[in-house]
């Protein structure tokens, strides 16, 4: 098993940043991929950035510039910087880290996410 925990949501002005954190703890493989989600409301929850073990990174369109995503393997952690955020930014964001099709796929708790003036 394997526990995740997000950390750094909240509320910011548009143009603003914020920095997600996510910890992992339990037994944690060391190929698995480490995403972040966002689900805003009335929508289905997308993807915004994936990072896997070996250092290859996929990043949403919609977020493609501002928004980085960066891994501490001996801190067990995946960060998302998240700069020059749009309202349509504001979701509850979700922390995963799985293992292709395996039981080895894990989900943190999320975060909320507002970008308001």
């Amino acid at each position: 098993q394997v526990q995740l925990v997000e950390s750094g949501g909240g509320l910011v002005q548009p143009g603003g940043s914020l920095r997600l954190s996510c910890t992992a703890s339990g037994s944690i493989s060391s190929i698995d991929v480490a995403g972040w989600y966002r689900q805003a409301p009335g929508k289905e929850r997308e993807l915004v950035a994936l990072l896997n073990s070996r250092g290859l990174r996929n990043i949403a369109d919609s977020v493609k510039g501002r928004f980085t995503i960066s891994r501490d393997n001996a801190k067990n952690t995946v960060d998302l910087q998240m700069n020059s955020l749009k309202p349509e930014d504001t979701a509850v964001y979700y922390c995963r880290r799985w293992v292709g099709d395996t039981q080895y796929n894990y989900w943190g708790q999320g975060t909320q996410v507002t970008v308001s003036s």
